[in-house]
Formats: structure tokens, C-alpha cells, sequence
């Protein structure tokens, strides 16, 4: 009975996949042979190339490919990411032709998404027209200058959008946790950097603030993923090893964070990220939907969801209810 009942969830598990056809390797490939036992599993345990399911849908089963099989969720993603990276373009092609200046910050916890979904943003939009702001530790000299002069001068000109990969809300929350600043400094730039928004959005400036929420297990799964694949070990480093330890500080000046800056003019923008995917889709979705280009698609194909997408203020509302029940709170 047992293994009758193992054979019909197998069975079950292959209707809800949906076979994509794949080009073969080689002049001789052939269907690869099914993995035998655990260490069959382990060794085959490898993830299609992004747009590779997508792309390959509607390809004809015939000699030199071989079948493979996909989840339905990650050929729907593919196929909305496709439909939204369309759209990316025609929001440049807008920015450009209209001299707009548009800046995206992306902040959270280590591990929490913020990447990869930057990168699916720039993946096929013009580079010339697209920066990503990535600096790295302030060097002596950047250490004497006003705190966001080595930001300002990444700010952009007309017909550009500049991705800021972490930005100067690293006062807010990894300095003062890590101690690399100073309490009066933390609490200098929060009491700033509202004016310096403010006069950003006032001189035309379209500013997107995006912080990244995701859970402690989830990070700590991410973590140890970093660890074991080669492709992902530039990712992890000392600050980011401490992020769990530290998890409980790092809300609370979360919290501080958001009642401090987030602002009508420059309001924050939280999303849900256990689920890396989803986040990046609705993220996008979020910059399309406020931004005005032609050829825009129907505004109910750029709705986000309200399980992911959650609005600074209702953040701040939530983080006071859970504050004393660390347990209850998303990162």
C-alpha cells in the first residue's frame, strides 16, 4: 500500500509540471537517465538558466532535444517577467525622451533579494541610460567628507534612472548596528536626510525607496545556500555572517528608520521577499504603475500584491503592534 501511495504522488507531482523541450548538448545526447536514489538526486539538483523554460515552450519534440520538466509557477514567471520587462523598456524609452530623472534605493537585510531583483530591472533596458550604484566601503578620504557627498555625485541627469544597490540609509541601519558610526552621526543623518529627499523630489527628482523584508529563516536558508555554491560565495562576508546574531537590533533600528523617514514627498516601500520571485514582479510592477509612458499596458496587469507590496506607514503600524514579540515580525 505504502509504495503504491509513493507511486501516485510521483505520479501527481509530474501532472502539475509542464514539459518544456530543451536543445541537447552534443550531436549524440540522449534523454538523461532518471537519478537513482539520494545521491542521483543531489548530483541532478540544477536550476534552469532564467527565460530558458520561456523560451523554449512552444519548441517541437524532435532528434537533439530532450524533454524536461518545470514547474508551472516558474514558466508563469518567466512569461510575466518577459511582459514586464517589455514595459522597463518603454518606461526608458519615456525617461529619455521626456529628460525624467528617476532613482530607485534598495534597502533590507542582508540576503533579502534586493540583486536579483535589480538585476531582472537592468537585464534588457539600455545601460546607457541605466546605472547601478554599488559603492563600496568609504575610503579615508570619503570618511572626512560630508557623510553624502560620495552619494550625491551618482545622482542622475536627465533621461537616466540610477539603481542604488544599498545607499546612504547604510547609516540608518548597518553602521550604527556594526558600529561604524557614531550615535550623534545615526542620529544626525536621520534628522537629514528627510530635508535632502525632500529637496531631491522638489527639484523633479522621481525617487523610489524600496526596502526588502525578509524573514530570519528564510535568510539563514539563504545564508547557507551562499555557503555551499561556488557561484554565490562573493556574496557572503563577515558583516553579512553577523546579521542573524544580530537580527533583533537590526529591527529596531529598522523601526527608528521608517518613523524618522518615511515622509509623504519620499514615502518607503516595503516588500515581502521570502519569496524572491514574487518580490521582484511586484516590484517592478510598482515602479510601472507610477510612471506614465505610452503604450502602457492595462493598469489591472500592473496590480501588485497587497500580501508583498506593503506601504512604509503600514510597516511603521505593524512594528509597533509586534515590537515586543520579535518572533511575530517579517525582517
Amino acid at each position: 500500500m505504502a509504495k503504491q501511495k509513493a507511486t501516485k504522488s510521483k505520479a501527481a507531482d509530474a501532472a502539475r509540471q509542464k514539459i518544456v523541450s530543451m536543445p541537447a548538448k552534443g550531436k549524440n545526447a540522449a534523454p538523461a537517465a532518471k537519478p537513482a536514489g539520494k545521491e542521483g538526486q543531489e548530483k541532478n539538483k540544477k536550476k534552469l538558466i532564467e527565460h530558458t523554460a520561456f523560451k523554449n515552450k512552444d519548441k517541437k519534440n524532435k532528434k537533439g532535444r530532450v524533454p524536461v520538466y518545470v514547474k508551472k509557477f516558474i514558466l508563469a514567471y518567466e512569461e510575466e517577467l518577459h511582459k514586464l520587462q517589455i514595459e522597463l523598456l518603454k518606461m526608458q524609452k519615456h525617461v529619455k525622451s521626456e529628460g525624467m530623472r528617476v532613482v530607485a534605493l534598495f534597502e533590507g537585510r542582508d540576503a533579502a533579494g534586493k540583486g536579483g531583483t535589480i538585476k531582472r530591472i537592468t537585464e534588457h533596458l539600455n545601460p546607457r541610460g541605466t546605472r547601478v550604484v554599488a559603492l563600496l566601503a568609504p575610503n579615508d578620504k570619503e570618511r572626512t567628507q560630508w557623510y553624502f557627498q560620495r552619494y550625491i555625485q551618482h545622482l542622475p541627469g536627465a533621461g537616466e534612472i540610477i539603481l542604488f544597490d544599498r545607499s546612504w540609509y547604510n547609516r540608518a541601519m548597518v553602521e550604527p548596528v556594526m558600529g561604524f558610526c557614531t550615535d550623534e552621526q545615526n542620529k544626525r543623518f536621520l534628522k537629514d536626510v528627510p530635508l535632502l529627499e525632500e529637496m531631491m523630489v522638489k527639484d523633479g527628482i522621481v525617487l523610489f525607496k524600496f526596502f526588502f523584508s525578509v524573514s530570519k529563516g528564510e535568510q539563514l536558508r539563504r545564508f547557507d545556500s551562499r555557503e555551499t555554491d561556488p557561484l554565490k560565495q562573493y556574496k557572503i562576508s563577515p558583516v553579512d555572517r553577523m546579521a542573524q546574531e544580530l537580527w533583533d537590533d537590526y529591527t529596531v533600528r529598522k523601526f527608528q528608520m521608517l518613523n524618522e523617514t518615511n515622509r509623504t514627498l519620499a514615502p518607503w516601500t516595503i516588500i515581502r521577499s521570502d519569496n524572491k520571485k514574487l518580490a521582484r514582479l511586484n516590484c517592478i510592477k510598482h515602479i510601472l504603475s507610477r510612471i506614465d509612458y505610452e503604450g502602457k499596458i492595462p493598469k489591472k496587469e500592473l496590480q501588485t500584491d497587497p500580501d508583498i507590496i506593503v506601504s512604509g506607514i503600514e510597516e511603521i503600524r505593524f512594528l509597533e503592534q509586534h515590537l515586543l514579540k520579535p518572533t511575530e515580525l517579517p525582517g
